[in-house]
């Protein structure tokens, strides 16, 4: 079994200091048995990081809130959809199950923040401020986006035992990647203005299964983090039973943005 004390000393052994950016992704089953319940978690990490440090999680939003006119419904789900789902509130809506429980524990934890957006992020600590506003609505990932501040504050990514497909600042390297064909998702969100119920229209670099370029292979994010791993030679450590990494946001997106634009037949020229 692991209790917070150890989980907080396995997050400094890896590589955490005191007053770092980190961006977690975390499997809590990975992790093991916890004494005290798996929000101990997080609460370790933020004792690595003290109050001096930031954490910071992807949560975006339910089921549907970010699906009608992708493609990915039939024609009657996109009209009870249209129907019937309330508008997004960023403030008390759950997080999109697909991204672990731990963000949804975290962002009802208390002392955090969130953006008002589909592409939903929850920020603890001394820049959760700065990480979160301002926000843009198109392209949330890209220019002017939390994940360009994150990168820019020397931000580090930390893999609890998670898939390494399922790395969020990838889809910045893909945003603001100089390549041909990129794909580009176009949908509505409900949200409130004026008290009523509107569909605002909404689009990004599509960040859904089919990928952001038609060259993209399957799992292209996880041979990109496997490959930044092996080159840097990281070969991580164990926190609780989880083998996790810690690496630069910045150093990974030095090594995705090459690889992208290869695949995508539009290589960097020196």
């Amino acid at each position: 079994m692991h209790s917070r004390q150890t989980l907080c000393d396995d997050f400094r052994r890896l590589g955490v200091q005191a007053g770092d950016t980190v961006m977690l992704h975390a499997s809590i089953r990975a992790v093991g048995r916890l004494i005290g319940g798996p929000d101990q978690i997080h609460l370790a990490m933020k004792e690595a990081l003290t109050g001096n440090g930031t954490l910071v999680m992807y949560a975006s939003c339910p089921e549907f809130y970010d699906e009608v006119g992708r493609g990915n419904l039939t024609a009657d789900e996109e009209r009870e959809v249209l129907a019937h789902l309330p508008a997004f509130d960023p403030y008390a809506d759950r997080s999109q199950r697909d991204n672990g429980a731990l963000v949804e524990l975290l962002r009802t934890s208390g002392g955090v923040l969130v953006n008002a957006h589909v592409a939903r992020f929850v920020v603890w600590g001394r820049l959760a401020r700065h990480f979160i506003e301002p926000q843009p609505w198109n392209y949330p990932f890209g220019r002017g986006s939390l994940l360009e501040r994150f990168a820019d504050a020397d931000g580090k990514i930390l893999l609890l035992g998670s898939d390494h497909d399922a790395v969020t600042f990838l889809h910045y390297t893909e945003h603001v990647a100089d390549i041909p064909d990129k794909r580009i998702a176009r949908f509505k969100v409900p949200v409130l203005e004026d008290g009523m119920r509107v569909w605002r229209d909404m689009e990004e670099v599509d960040t859904s299964g089919e990928g952001a370029h038609p060259n993209w292979p399957d799992r292209l994010f996880a041979q990109i983090i496997d490959g930044f791993l092996a080159q840097t030679q990281n070969r991580g450590n164990q926190v609780g039973n989880a083998t996790s990494f810690l690496f630069s946001a910045r150093a990974l997106h030095a090594y995705a943005l090459p690889v992208m634009h290869e695949l995508a037949g539009s290589p960097i020229r020196p």
